[in-house]
């Protein structure tokens, strides 16, 4: 039975990366070596882990659509240091020593990507397994979609995302666009934090809902009405797209077994 692998092949680097980059009195060349192996160490864990059929290690277009939609998009983010970004095709002969396809698109994020392969996967009934540490997936979370943390060795569930963040997985969109998502400079609505977010999904689901419902407080009701085209973009900007034109299909994601 099919199974799908899908590595967010930057936001396993950078961890990777940082460790490496810490060591004293190691080169430049020695620490790319080093977060080489350890990629591949951690493709082959996650190979023998997951069990999969087909893979794909997804990295980072240059800009993708969300830069150009709203132009505060990641914007106090730092950089990608410049030697990992030299380095970024070395680094990903340590997937491809693994037999698994690593993808650099030209603009897309990853996120889209990935999204776009687990939508597509699941829909024709193959089970997908999301590796990364960014929470931006979990609203993916299905039966056929799981999300996977590699650095602590577990699966993310619906109880345990509703323990963490309040709300259900499928009310995450509505929340990061009420209350913004500062990682991501995204803004939110102006006035609405994290408590009266999650008590007006806990109440009425969703913004539109609650702009109808003569119960929603008077303040909170002003403060959607005055900000409502930021929440729109917020949200906009916090859904992952999941139909981006791939160029590729599943069947050139088998694993290429190595000896």
């Amino acid at each position: 039975m099919a199974k799908l692998l899908l590595i967010d092949a930057l936001n396993l680097i950078r961890r990777i990366y940082a460790v490496d980059v810490d060591q004293q009195g190691v080169s430049e060349k020695q620490i790319m070596q080093s977060c080489k192996a350890r990629v591949h160490n951690a493709c082959k864990k996650l190979l023998k882990r997951i069990e999969p059929t087909h893979a794909i290690a997804v990295f980072d277009g240059e800009r993708s659509w969300r830069y150009h939609y709203y132009a505060n998009y990641k914007h106090s983010r730092k950089p990608m240091p410049e030697p990992l970004k030299q380095n970024l095709a070395l680094i990903a002969e340590g997937f491809k020593e693994c037999g698994v396809t690593a993808f650099f698109p030209e603009q897309d994020e990853a996120d889209d990507i990935i999204a776009t392969l687990a939508s597509k996967a699941s829909h024709n009934k193959v089970h997908a397994v999301i590796v990364s540490t960014d929470k931006g997936f979990l609203p993916l979370s299905s039966g056929n979609i799981e999300i996977y943390n590699y650095f602590s060795k577990s699966y993310y569930d619906h109880n345990e995302i509703l323990e963490k963040f309040s709300v259900p997985y499928n009310a995450l969109t509505e929340l990061w666009a009420l209350m913004g998502d500062k990682t991501n400079d995204i803004p939110g609505v102006k006035g609405i934090g994290k408590k009266t977010a999650i008590e007006l999904i806990s109440e009425f689901g969703q913004v539109e809902h609650a702009l109808t419902a003569p119960t929603l407080a008077p303040a909170t009701r002003r403060k959607l009405e005055q900000d409502l085209d930021n929440f729109i973009l917020s949200k906009t900007l916090v859904s992952l797209q999941t139909d981006i034109n791939l160029g590729f299909n599943l069947s050139q994601l088998r694993v290429i077994e190595r000896k």
